[in-house]
């Protein structure tokens, strides 16, 4: 019976738990005072523990809204990341960093500003070198602002049949029309070709101008954020449809510092390490290369049955990925 109760798991109206109530009051009239106890006491932690499922399993979206999906396969054509799973302390150069809290302070404050007639930057081009946090510096904002955040599926968006591209852009954005949240277009180049490029004719671009008006017009209540490596290959006039245009650069020494220490701050190191030496030698890593060395170190350690990370844990670290650094 305890290990039957076990299994059981349900909301308080649903049929099995209505039984489970009864089989529990049938025992206390037997006279099984203290079995009925323990099973009451089984199914009511079972009950809790899927009302908290359930309440995970929530979307986030408010009721209306809803993410639409590709007409072929079904595919939303953007995906909603939980807060919980947003990426949001990093380390950036003090001119960055000041760039995106204004970014941040400006939305915050947008009721004042709009009060004298002002608007918030609301469409952000961040550019850069892979690694660098562009992405997750989309993830920040909306962590800090307290927004759903959304990512673009490019994939779901662009279509071999004519015309559904175009048509998927502009679902997207008219579903979000009225959805607070940060929308972000993800390796943004990888659609905003520039239309001169010679590349991609017809199809792709009548999809870059319907991505141009569609950014033209963009009047959501939340913050559109798009990224890229390639800033060369946009099509001229997506720079003017910006708010904001934001270089996150590769990490100078002090950043590098920085990140080494941070990266393993949950783990003991050893107090002669010269920080600056490493962080010479590790000039033009991007700052996931970074964490990726940090890391690196500290399970080299870990494996090793060593409690502390030494300057030559480190030092290994960064020859093994040396090779990485483009």
């Amino acid at each position: 019976m305890i290990r039957l109760f076990r299994s059981i798991e349900g909301d308080l109206d649903d049929d099995i738990i209505k039984v489970a109530d009864k089989i529990i009051e049938d025992e206390k009239q037997k006279g099984h005072v203290k079995l009925a106890d323990r099973l009451k006491g089984i199914l009511e932690r079972n009950v809790t523990a899927h009302k908290s499922f359930q309440k995970k399993l929530k979307p986030l979206l408010p009721e209306g809204t809803v993410i639409p999906t590709d007409k072929r396969n079904n595919i939303p054509l953007a995906l909603l990341i939980e807060r919980d799973n947003l990426r949001h302390e990093m380390v950036l150069p003090k001119l960055v960093e000041t760039k995106i809290q204004r970014i941040e302070k400006e939305y915050v404050a947008r009721e004042r500003l709009a009060h004298f007639g002002l608007r918030p930057r609301q469409k952000i081009l961040f550019y850069g070198s892979p690694g660098c946090g562009k992405s997750m510096s989309a993830e920040r904002i909306a962590w800090n602002i307290g927004l759903p955040f959304l990512k673009v599926r490019f994939e779901a968006i662009i279509s071999s049949y004519l015309g559904e591209s175009a048509t998927n852009l502009k679902k997207l954005f008219e579903s979000l029309k009225s959805y607070p949240c940060v929308l972000l277009l993800d390796e943004f180049d990888f659609i905003a070709k520039a239309r001169s490029s010679g590349q991609d004719v017809g199809e792709m671009h009548r999809v870059v101008n319907i991505l141009l008006n569609l950014l033209e017009d963009y009047e959501a209540p939340g913050l559109l954020i798009a990224t890229t490596n390639l800033e060369g290959t946009l099509d001229k006039a997506s720079f003017r449809r910006f708010d904001d245009i934001i270089e996150i650069p590769k990490p100078g020494k002090e950043e590098i510092v920085r990140l080494l220490r941070t990266t393993l701050s949950s783990i003991k190191v050893s107090k002669i390490i010269i920080w600056g030496e490493i962080a010479t030698k590790m000039k033009g890593f991007s700052a996931a290369l970074v964490v990726k060395v940090a890391n690196d170190a500290a399970k080299t350690a870990v494996i090793h049955n060593q409690k502390i990370v030494e300057k030559e844990h480190l030092l290994k670290a960064f020859s093994e990925n040396v090779k990485y650094n483009k």
